[in-house]
């Protein structure tokens, strides 16, 4: 791919003159046109998307059916505001999204538009529901940007001048076995880390005065880190002993990436509250919690909601999005999407000692890069410099984790396996040429020749 054009950088420079310099700049790309997972630039180059707008175009930029959905419901009505006039579609998402993510004998649904939207009510349902103010999170967790959001959040380069913040709101180390079992096994981990947490009941906060603990099954800015199973399955019995309502944000890890329509069915730990966005409505702002009905009836009314709580044209795109999922079985694509890229750098591991560790769910994978195969010294240099490179070949990549050294793969899932594969490619150069000493490069080059 030649170097970038005038058209772009046309874009990029009236972006700079114009937005403000709050709005982060994560990858150089423009776009023109985007179909599936390939999106073509301002000067025609066309770019293969690893990114997925961040985990929101699971089934694909611009699916057809999801398309023309949206002109349909254009047409009929673009806003009444549910508060004030009763539409179907709205109930209709409600409904669906009760069937594909059962919250035990009787499930209720609110929607709202964004994905911190529904962190926000999540926390409000489960304080009116218990009574009680405190919320318990964890390290390198990342739940948006609002108030609440950005207070649950881990990531301080996210909330600098932005404080005071919300107050009641205490954070748990994640448990991530990578990083911080040492010797320990699994099992030794996953019951020292149960410990601290029944301490914490203690030591950091009177657990009586505790509403909800809120968790990533799997962390999605946090660098991809699934959750230990049997942690999980732990802080369901804690939530369970002390009357603790257990949310599970599913925002990034939602609607098929895992290979399931949330990560907690693939683990089989049921939440009491749940939040959900992106790729639930293929690019257009529609979010939701769900829930326990009983949990969510104790919102009294008008504590939860707003102005565009479902848009009536969001909500025709999430049906479609939902039926097109189900019809091309897009849970299945994410297995073996996530079985290619994680062989593929499971390989290339054992080969590059800067890769400390390739991890994931389905399709939702990240690949850790470090410094001395050190799990606690982050090669951040590395990782962007793979990140840029990439761009230049035609590859759109996003980084990850506290110290953005982890690459993470969101690619849309109806990616066709000659695009993944020629990604893969574009990202395995990336690597090599960025990790090789020159000795390692003659020697494999003459090895190829």
């Amino acid at each position: 791919m030649t170097k970038m054009h005038s058209k772009s950088q046309e874009l990029l420079d009236r972006r700079k003159n114009i937005v403000a310099n709050g709005v982060g700049v994560f990858n150089t790309a423009t776009v023109s046109d985007a179909k599936g997972a390939i999106i073509t630039d301002a000067d025609g180059n066309e770019l293969i998307d690893f990114a997925g707008g961040i985990g929101v175009v699971n089934a694909g930029h611009c699916p057809a059916p999801v398309v023309e959905a949206i002109r349909e419901q254009a047409g009929k009505y673009l806003h009444t505001s549910f508060n004030v006039v009763t539409y179907e579609p709205y109930i209709e998402l409600c409904e669906e999204l009760a069937e594909i993510l059962p919250h035990g004998d009787h499930t209720k649904v609110m929607l709202i538009s964004t994905g911190a939207e529904a962190v926000e009510n999540a926390i409000k349902i489960a304080r009116q529901a218990t009574q009680r103010p405190a919320v318990l999170c964890f390290s390198e967790a990342y739940h948006g940007r609002t108030l609440m959001g950005m207070t649950l959040t881990s990531k301080v380069n996210y909330k600098f001048s932005c404080g005071p913040f919300a107050p009641e709101v205490y954070r748990l180390p994640f448990p991530n076995f990578y990083k911080n079992a040492g010797n320990l096994s699994m099992d030794e981990f996953v019951e020292s880390e149960l410990r601290r947490l029944y301490d914490s009941a203690k030591t950091l906060v009177d657990i009586n005065t505790v509403a909800a603990i809120i968790v990533e099954p799997i962390q999605g800015e946090g660098g991809f880190n699934p959750i230990p199973k049997k942690y999980l399955e732990g802080l369901r019995a804690f939530c369970d002993e002390y009357g603790v309502m257990l949310i599970f944000d599913e925002i990034q890890s939602g609607f098929c990436r895992t290979g399931h329509w949330a990560s907690w069915q693939h683990y089989g730990v049921q939440p009491d509250l749940s939040t959900y966005a992106k790729s639930m409505g293929s690019g257009l702002p529609i979010a939701a919690v769900v829930g326990k009905a009983k949990i969510m009836d104790a919102a009294l009314p008008g504590t939860i909601g707003g102005t565009y709580i479902g848009s009536p044209v969001c909500c025709a795109a999430a049906l479609a999005t939902i039926k097109y999922m189900k019809e091309i079985n897009l849970n299945e694509r994410a297995i073996h999407i996530g079985e290619i890229v994680m062989q593929r750098m499971k390989d290339l591991q054992e080969e590059v000692s800067e890769i400390g560790e390739v991890r994931g769910i389905g399709a939702m994978i990240g690949i850790e890069f470090i410094k001395d195969k050190n799990p606690n010294s982050p090669h951040s240099e590395l990782c962007d410099q793979i990140v840029k490179g990439c761009a230049q070949d035609g590859l759109i990549l996003l980084s990850a984790g506290t110290y953005k050294n982890v690459i993470r793969i969101l690619s849309p899932l109806v990616i066709t396996d000659e695009e993944l594969y020629k990604g893969l490619d574009i990202l395995e150069n990336n690597i090599l040429k960025n990790t090789r000493s020159t000795t390692q490069k003659v020697l494999s080059w003459f090895k190829k020749n």
